[in-house]
């Protein structure tokens, strides 16, 4: 299953609350990304068939060792960039929004690159 900006997007968040929190629920993550319940039901489907989480009998929800790689890639991605255009002088609300849009779509090469440059200053 090839995987969009958007479940990436929702593996991030699943991350994020799940390091908040021992159980993460669809409705904690619709409020966290402020998408309705029907929105989350559907990617959680996508993302459940396309073997990137698991959901318990109490509707918790669990990324899978290939929904963890994914999460934790677009997390680090995310920090690492914001934190680079924090420093470049960009507001921190333009710095996470930009982020937000690069990280689905910078090159690992380019991405190595940009975190060994930062590691030099």
């Amino acid at each position: 299953m090839k995987l969009y900006e958007s479940g990436e997007m929702y593996l991030e968040t699943i991350l994020i609350l799940s390091n908040r929190n021992e159980f993460v629920r669809s409705v904690d993550v619709g409020e966290y990304m402020g998408f309705s319940k029907p929105s989350v039901s559907r990617a959680v489907g996508l993302l459940k068939n396309g073997g990137y989480l698991t959901v318990d009998k109490d509707g918790h929800l669990f990324l899978t060792e290939e929904g963890k790689i994914v999460a934790e890639r677009t997390y680090e991605r995310h920090t690492i960039l914001t934190a680079f255009f924090e420093r470049l002088g960009v507001d921190p609300d333009t710095a996470v929004d930009d982020a937000c849009r690069i990280e689905h779509c910078i090159s690992e090469k380019t991405f190595d690159a940009l975190k060994k440059h930062i590691a030099e200053l």
